[in-house]
């Protein structure tokens, strides 16, 4: 994921109201799954321009944002102000780098299906997270290739439940939950979305 694949949407990001009421879906439901509070600091892998982290802001006390994307970071920044907590903003890739940082919970939007290696992911997502915390993952369910129409870095179409579960499980994760949360609509087709949850 060298290029900056999101150079030419991050701008009109958020103008896709299924975009936006998918996130809020599956935000929603990282709210009704894991107890959040203000003590927390929370990673957002693949944060992009905020979408699920700023529903989250309110409940947790500081939020590192990690992409890849220097067009989607920059629209993120300009959220800085809004935001109800602690922002911090890495431009960095997580497959290939590390941060010095341990995490209480490690949250994510539509971005598993761009890592290259899954389960490799979910063993780094454990290093990152303090024994007892929490990753709380979404992303599409196993699909056909429809759903993406141009090249945005795509190394999986969706994922089988009980395989990213298994995946999870094999990073070190335990209590390992995966369930529906959200249905994105494109193209007068219906796209299920996940949200895996689990503890270190």
């Amino acid at each position: 994921m060298s290029n900056d694949y999101f150079a030419q949407k991050a701008q009109s990001y958020e103008q896709n109201p299924d975009r936006v009421d998918n996130v809020s879906n599956i935000a929603n439901a990282i709210l009704a799954k894991i107890e959040l509070n203000r003590s927390m600091h929370l990673l957002d892998f693949g944060s992009g321009t905020g979408l699920l982290l700023e529903r989250l802001a309110p409940h947790a006390g500081k939020i590192t944002a990690v992409d890849i994307s220097p067009s989607m970071n920059r629209q993120l920044e300009e959220k800085r102000k809004k935001l109800d907590c602690e922002l911090e903003i890495r431009e960095l890739d997580l497959e290939k780098q590390d941060l010095q940082s341990r995490f209480d919970g490690i949250i994510s939007s539509m971005t598993m299906h761009h890592v290259r290696d899954v389960a490799a992911m979910f063993r780094r997502f454990h290093q990152h997270v303090k024994p007892g915390g929490f990753i709380a993952i979404a992303d599409l369910e196993k699909e056909d290739g429809t759903f993406h129409t141009e090249d945005t870095g795509v190394f999986h179409f969706g994922f089988e439940q009980e395989a990213i579960a298994a995946a999870a499980r094999e990073g070190g994760f335990r209590n390992v939950q995966v369930e529906s949360v959200s249905v994105i609509e494109k193209d007068d087709r219906d796209y299920p979305v996940f949200l895996l949850t689990a503890t270190a």
